[in-house]
């Protein structure tokens, strides 16, 4: 499907089913650790496995239209924002962070798109209660937990937009907060995105950089992916997002004479990291040659304030004199495909004029790019997935 099909798709609730099909992977070994409670020890990964994958060619087409790339940390704090001419008030992204990480373009997201997302989910859980998810490859689980978790995510907060923070708001059959609100149910269980986390995924994955591909929906926590996981890209896609987390402000920073680092780590720290010095090396693994000299010369080290904004393009937040999305008669706003519509699709008809706080955003990010490729800094990605790899070379497992 052609990206310009995409909204299209969305609109008429169209997002197909995951399929199982037969594929080739590596061998593995089970981590010996089972999930937490009887109802949570039923999705550890078994010994045996079958041969099969999960399709996710719909969701890849729906995260290229809706993701909206911001480019990687230049480690510098944006300038101050100031009001609008005629108002004391600041609309949109004021937080130090807000040019770090991949934004949703929830305001681009029409009843019938959050719809084909309900619909989307509902597929996902089918997947998930009828197929026996612990005998297939551990990196096919692993994407299925992870594309779970986002798309849960993404459909809860799109169902309450506009909000400023997610905190602010009660979701899930038992109206609790984000983490811990009943959003999905796998084979009678229900489950929130903590549960999927901690009770799932960090129990029976030893590798710690499994904690990059869940979305929290705040400015905070690690990027939103444009890409769907699979088995065969979610080790490398893992790889990039921890890279671009760790290199960022959010995941760590030196300030009051210690080394700062983000509550994702804090949240963890019970299944990977016994104390600092296993966190610090796992830091390393990732960590540029300027963060690198924050990790050795650190004595001291703390978990730094978590942004709880959410992580879209006007943070939720409606200017009384505008309209979210663009007209289709505006000029674009900026580089990088964003114009009428996230990524270069056109927005809906609308009356209204562009909005300015996401104009600015958008702004404020293609001049942070352009200092990233003066720097030299790496702003895009190649990825090699779906069995396209070198003669001899074989996807890595996650374990």
């Amino acid at each position: 499907m052609k990206p310009r099909s995409i909204l299209a798709a969305l609109a008429l609730g169209s997002l197909a089913a995951p399929l199982a099909a037969e594929s080739a992977s590596t061998s593995f070994q089970p981590r010996g650790a089972s999930a937490t409670g009887d109802a949570f020890a039923q999705f550890a990964p078994a010994s045996d496995r079958r041969e099969h994958r999960i399709d996710y060619q719909h969701w890849d087409e729906a995260l290229a239209w809706f993701v909206v790339p911001m480019g990687p940390s230049i480690r510098e704090t944006p300038g101050r924002v100031e009001p609008e001419l005629g108002t004391r008030r600041i609309y949109g992204h004021e937080s130090r962070y807000r040019l770090e990480g991949n934004r949703v373009a929830f305001s681009y997201l029409t009843p019938g798109i959050r719809e084909a997302l309900t619909q989307y989910r509902q597929d996902l859980e089918r997947v998930g209660s009828e197929l026996d998810l612990t005998a297939i490859p551990r990196n096919e689980q692993l994407a299925f937990w992870l594309n779970l978790h986002n798309v849960a995510v993404i459909e809860a907060l799109a169902g309450e937009y506009p909000l400023s923070e997610p905190s602010e708001r009660e979701f899930g059959s038992n109206a609790a907060p984000l983490d811990d609100a009943k959003l999905v149910t796998i084979k009678g269980v229900e489950l929130s995105p903590r549960d999927i986390r901690e009770r799932i995924v960090y129990p029976n994955w030893q590798d710690p950089k499994v904690i990059y591909g869940f979305w929290r929906g705040v400015i905070g926590g690690p990027s939103i992916q444009r890409l769907a996981y699979t088995g065969s890209n979610v080790d490398a896609l893992l790889s990039l997002a921890g890279e671009e987390f760790v290199n960022s402000l959010r995941g760590v920073e030196h300030y009051g004479g210690a080394l700062r680092v983000s509550r994702i780590y804090e949240e963890a720290a019970p299944h990977y990291f016994g104390d600092f010095e296993t966190l610090r090396g796992h830091l390393q693994q990732f960590a540029a040659e300027d963060v690198q000299k924050l990790l050795n010369k650190s004595a001291r080290t703390g978990y730094n304030s978590f942004d709880g904004d959410l992580a879209d393009l006007a943070r939720g937040e409606r200017d009384p004199a505008l309209n979210f999305r663009f007209s289709q008669q505006d000029p674009a706003v900026g580089a990088g495909g964003l114009a009428s519509g996230p990524n270069g699709l056109p927005a809906p008809p609308i009356r209204s004029r562009p909005n300015i706080a996401i104009q600015r955003l958008i702004a404020e990010r293609q001049a942070k790019i352009g200092k990233a490729i003066k720097r030299g800094i790496r702003t895009g990605m190649v990825i090699y997935g779906d069995g396209d790899y070198s003669e001899g070379e074989a996807p890595k497992e996650v374990e």
